[in-house]
């Protein structure tokens, strides 16, 4: 006797239960790539993050922004080698349903504590002359159809 053939008969023997038996496969398998998904979703924030780079934020919320008197209290802070300021100022462009994140920063002190922001020298030094410049991501970008140098109304 053949075990291919035996296996097909009775595969169909008991509908039920190869129903069920392809279904807690089928769920396996999709629970293992949602767990998988997920632990991707919170580890790749560490990875580009600096474990060397911490963020300090009004206690109120993100849009209050600390006070003058703390910059040099946070840099007498032992440990600490740079600061830099960013202020959310929550804009959209033409439309409300176009909204995405803006903030207002301190260009040069900005550049040095993200690195992960890669500009030549050329675009660098434009972005630090015009003081209405953006850095803007490519998802946005390209949603946008935006291109370097544009003037965006």
């Amino acid at each position: 006797m053949k075990f291919l053939p035996l296996v097909w008969k009775n595969l169909f023997r008991r509908r039920a239960r190869t129903l069920f038996t392809v279904l807690s496969i089928v769920v396996a398998f999709v629970l293992f790539a949602y767990l998988a998904a997920i632990r991707l979703a919170f580890g790749t924030g560490v990875s580009v993050a600096g474990a060397d780079r911490m963020l300090v934020i009004h206690k109120v919320s993100l849009i209050q922004p600390l006070p003058e008197s703390y910059l040099g209290r946070i840099t007498a802070v032992d440990g600490v080698a740079d600061i830099s300021h960013m202020s959310w100022f929550g804009g959209i462009y033409q439309d409300p349903r176009n909204f995405f994140a803006q903030f207002a920063v301190d260009a040069e002190s900005y550049l040095r504590l993200y690195p992960e922001i890669v500009l030549s020298d050329a675009e660098r030094e434009a972005w630090l002359r015009n003081r209405t410049g953006a850095i803007v991501g490519r998802v946005t970008d390209d949603s946008f159809g935006w291109e370097v140098g544009d003037r965006i109304p």
